[in-house]
């Protein structure tokens, strides 16, 4: 991570949900175990994304990283948050052989080392027998953030056996990323551990808790957990939601109520790169004109479309440089 950010330091725009994804060909550590169906939508990400190679090629890893890199380059934002992806454990700490994909939290650190506009989110399973010293660890190397998709990688977030690993993430003061809404795009192994109302305990030990997605539903039978978010948001000032991959055809239905001013204050932008999000899906609910979608659509970074299309919906300035108040950075190096 760049030496020189800290708390004091400039905050343009930040995309704070990126995904890192790789094969591991290339010693990266990562791995992808797709399904037929994953398979497909893969490559199809992959063409929308620009990327002209498989997913199955060994230089895979090398050209993601310099694609995404490129991307954040040429776009508006100062910053992308890249996430780790933990493995599947059962509560009893025993790794399970589920879930299609794993990107270590070693691999993130160490691109963030390399690209300082990288900030590095890792993910950690609560029930790992190593789950406290891995946090520990990780926060040493300059985690700024910890992600888990609890429907995914069945994370009860409720268990008490849990508490003491979020009572270290509220004393760290380092946020969780938790996923909420339905999901599609990896498998799920628990999908009701995607209602926000499962994460209250993390919120009553004193952990600034970000809902990915903000509860909306990603396919036709998916339960819409947005109103439900919005009653905890009420309850638990330290509770936000992230506006990641709402540019889709069912997301898109949240985007009404969190424009309205009530919860402005509670929204941070991502992207959930590399989904490919389309601004049609905003026109198609009649929040964008006609030209100004043309010229969104033809945007060919996903990186600054999405950022340009949740500006055009009028989402204020605060949503894309908020989260620079929640991550855990360094603090300033002492004056001169």
């Amino acid at each position: 991570m760049d030496p020189h950010l800290h708390a004091d330091a400039p905050r343009g725009p930040v995309d704070m949900h990126v995904h890192i994804v790789g094969n591991g060909l290339s010693g990266s550590g990562c791995r992808l175990h797709l399904s037929s169906a994953h398979r497909l939508l893969a490559d199809f990400m992959l063409r929308q994304v620009g990327l002209p190679l498989s997913y199955r090629d060994p230089a895979f890893d090398e050209a993601y990283v310099d694609l995404l890199h490129r991307s954040l380059q040429r776009s508006s934002l100062s910053h992308a948050v890249i996430l780790a992806h933990e493995e599947v454990y059962h509560e009893d700490g025993h790794k399970l052989p589920f879930g299609s994909m794993y990107v270590p939290n070693d691999y993130v650190l160490r691109l963030a080392q390399r690209f300082p506009h990288f900030l590095p989110a890792v993910s950690i399973h609560p029930a790992r027998p190593d789950a406290l010293d891995e946090l520990d660890r990780c926060l040493d190397q300059g985690a700024v953030l910890l992600k888990l998709l609890p429907n995914c990688q069945n994370v009860d977030c409720s268990r008490p056996a849990y508490r003491p690993f979020w009572e270290r993430l509220a004393a760290a003061r380092l946020p969780l990323l938790a996923h909420t809404g339905g999901e599609h795009t990896v498998p799920q192994y628990q999908p009701a551990y995607a209602n926000p109302a499962n994460l209250q305990l993390p919120l009553a030990c004193g952990v600034t808790v970000i809902a990915a997605h903000c509860g909306s539903a990603s396919g036709l039978r998916d339960p819409d957990y947005l109103p439900a978010l919005l009653h905890l948001m009420d309850r638990w000032p330290n509770l936000y939601g992230d506006l990641s991959a709402l540019n889709l055809p069912l997301r898109s239905a949240a985007f009404p109520a969190l424009l309205r001013p009530r919860y402005q204050d509670r929204l941070l932008h991502g992207s959930d790169f590399p989904v490919p999000i389309q601004p049609r899906w905003a026109r198609w609910r009649g929040l964008l004109p006609r030209p100004l979608t043309h010229f969104l659509q033809d945007e060919p970074n996903l990186l600054q479309r999405d950022f340009l299309t949740k500006s055009a919906l009028g989402f204020p300035p605060a949503v894309f440089t908020r989260i620079w108040n929640l991550l855990r950075l360094p603090p300033p190096p002492p004056p001169h």
